[in-house]
């Protein structure tokens, strides 16, 4: 992966509302998210979801697919462990490593 392109995909996810968006999906699987369902969960007005999928989709994170009349949503899942990877990449290639932090020291 390109510098560049994790950091379009990295600044995408700097959004709040994109990041939630993102986990949303994330956490739907590969079956993916109806556009109204999307709107539904998140509770934010149908432009607004419009403008964040729009940003999500040109960076690669997320894919759509039209059913009919269905919009389905997915995370682009190798996007996903492409930027994971990017940045765990070289991980502590220049010292020793941190412990890894668990989830719950995260939050």
């Amino acid at each position: 992966m390109k510098l560049e392109k994790a950091a379009l995909q990295l600044e995408a996810l700097g959004n709040p509302t994109r990041l939630q968006l993102y986990r949303t999906l994330v956490r739907a699987g590969d079956e993916g998210l109806p556009v109204g369902r999307i709107q539904d969960k998140l509770d934010i007005p149908a432009s607004t979801l419009s403008h964040h999928l729009k940003r999500l989709v040109d960076t690669g994170l997320v894919s759509q697919e039209r059913q009919a009349t269905t919009l389905i949503c997915r995370a682009h899942y190798p996007a996903m462990q492409s930027l994971i990877g990017y940045l765990a990449d070289e991980c502590c290639a220049d010292g020793s490593c941190p412990p890894v932090a668990r989830k719950a020291e995260l939050t």
